[in-house]
């Protein structure tokens, strides 16, 4: 009996071992058509990020425009057509290149343009009924196009902006001024990414290199030359002291690498995911540990799902779709259904046809009961940390809340813009804004139309005053002549 129960459990060993996930089956819906928004004159610009940026009560679309650039805001529950007319944000002079909602004020929107601003737009309550082109704050400091911001994960009011001028600024928005410069980058930054607290930043950029920065001082505590793997796009890994990247290899196939954000000298791992040639965006979800792989001018999204052991990236499935994306906009968690069991949403952009097409990805359970395996506690719409804690050195995890009662609770917090006086802009004892010789034609022609119609306002102003004083001057001659004031 022993022999025979010795042999049976050899035989078992023997057996290939098959990773059971509970993510295995997930699968990707797309909305009826009546709950998608369509008639949507979506941007034909050419760079690389995903115009589009979402919560859970407004969708935001970077459109074609004719002169400056603008952006739709459109309640999530006025799906269907939407009319040519509709109101739009477009206070800015050059094309929109990136827009994020403030994760703690869900009515607060940053926007960065190739007019070298970034702003900072409040919407109303039930969205635009008119063109908006005052914002709440302009903020300038860089000297050449800004082409991405991102918003501090745990802390309020904090954004962070690139630029083509190689810097990366960090703004206080209390104060409506960049608090600390980070200018480590010799060429364009690609993209930026957050561990979960925020004391860790991420970059890639064009001179080949990925960073792991220390944003309050700047200082590089990491670096890798990726000459093997041209590296693109980077996420962190939640709390798993990992970063994936999205890349090229020396064969120009598309290409993934998992690392260790303590140590950049090798990847974890080089995956090739295929031929094609469009950029790979990721996407990780901290909650179910799911990477979603999306390429531009594809129709499919592939999902892995991600461990701390070997092999690490384990394939789970393929959502296909013959429409092309153009970029993707990604729900917040608080604004997924819970009762469909829906643990990832996208809004995919489809040029093409102008549409925008939500896409749901589903864990198929037959209990209509809350599955609380699915969502544990995730961040939510509360910050942990004020301004000026964080910028004092202090690092806080996210505040967390449940999904179990789905969401209802509107954020309290409201922004109020300060009030700011025109002046230099200094960090780190350079004045950002002062005159930066052109680097291009169209930079040179801006500036030289800047400064015309700087020169216009101040004779305007001028003029102004020279007539003020002619008044005063008269007033005051026949006060003296008055014999009655003798």
């Amino acid at each position: 009996m022993d022999l025979e129960t010795s042999t049976s459990a050899v035989e078992m060993s023997w057996r290939p071992q098959y990773r059971s996930s509970k993510f295995r089956n997930v699968y990707g819906k797309v909305a009826n058509r009546e709950h998608c928004f369509d008639g949507i004159p979506i941007t034909k610009n050419v760079h690389d990020n995903h115009f589009c940026a979402v919560n859970a009560r407004f969708l935001a679309i970077v459109t074609e425009s004719a002169g400056g650039g603008s952006f739709l805001v459109i309640p999530l529950e006025q799906t269907g057509r939407i009319e040519p007319n509709y109101p739009k944000v477009c206070g800015h002079q050059g094309n929109v290149l990136d827009i994020k909602w403030n994760p703690f004020i869900d009515n607060i929107i940053a926007s960065c343009s190739e007019d070298t601003s970034v702003r900072i737009w409040e919407i109303p309550e039930g969205g635009l009924k008119r063109n908006m082109t005052e914002a709440l704050l302009e903020l300038h400091g860089h000297s050449r196009r800004v082409g991405l911001v991102e918003w501090h994960p745990t802390t309020n009011n904090i954004l962070f902006s690139a630029g083509y001028d190689y810097k990366v600024l960090i703004w206080n928005l209390d104060v409506g001024e960049p608090v600390k410069m980070i200018d480590c980058h010799s060429d364009v930054i690609l993209c930026m990414s957050f561990n979960t607290d925020g004391s860790l930043l991420t970059t890639t950029c064009k001179d080949k290199k990925l960073r792991v920065i220390e944003p309050r001082s700047g200082r590089v505590l990491q670096e890798a030359n990726c000459k093997n793997h041209r590296v693109n796009r980077v996420v962190f890994l939640g709390n798993m002291k990992r970063l994936l990247t999205t890349g090229v290899s020396r064969w120009n196939t598309r290409q993934i690498a998992l690392w260790d954000q303590e140590d950049l000298s090798m990847p974890l791992i080089e995956e090739e995911i295929d031929g094609l040639s469009g950029l790979l965006f990721p996407f990780y979800d901290a909650d179910t540990h799911m990477l979603y792989l999306a390429g531009k001018g594809d129709g499919n999204i592939r999902y892995y799902e991600i461990s701390t052991e070997k092999p690490f990236l384990s394939y789970l499935m393929e959502f296909r779709s013959p429409a092309p994306q153009k970029g993707l906009g990604v729900m917040p968690k608080h604004g997924l259904d819970v009762s469909a069991c829906e643990v990832f949403r996208f809004y995919k952009l489809v040029t093409l046809k102008g549409l925008i097409e939500p896409i749901s990805m589903i864990v198929p359970r037959r209990s209509d009961s809350y599955q609380e395996d699915i969502y544990p506690m995730t961040p939510g719409t509360e910050p942990a940390l004020t301004p000026d804690e964080w910028l004092g050195g202090m690092n806080r995890d996210p505040v967390l809340m449940s999904l179990k009662e789905g969401y209802k609770k509107s954020s309290k917090m409201v922004f109020k813009a300060p009030i700011k006086e025109k002046k230099s802009v200094v960090v780190n004892g350079i004045d950002l804004l002062e005159n930066v010789p052109p680097r291009t034609e169209n930079e040179l022609l801006r500036m030289f139309f800047r400064q015309q119609d700087e020169i216009r306002r101040l004779k305007e102003e001028l003029a102004q005053k020279d007539i003020r004083i002619r008044q005063l001057q008269l007033e005051l001659k026949n006060l003296r002549n008055n014999p009655k004031n003798c």
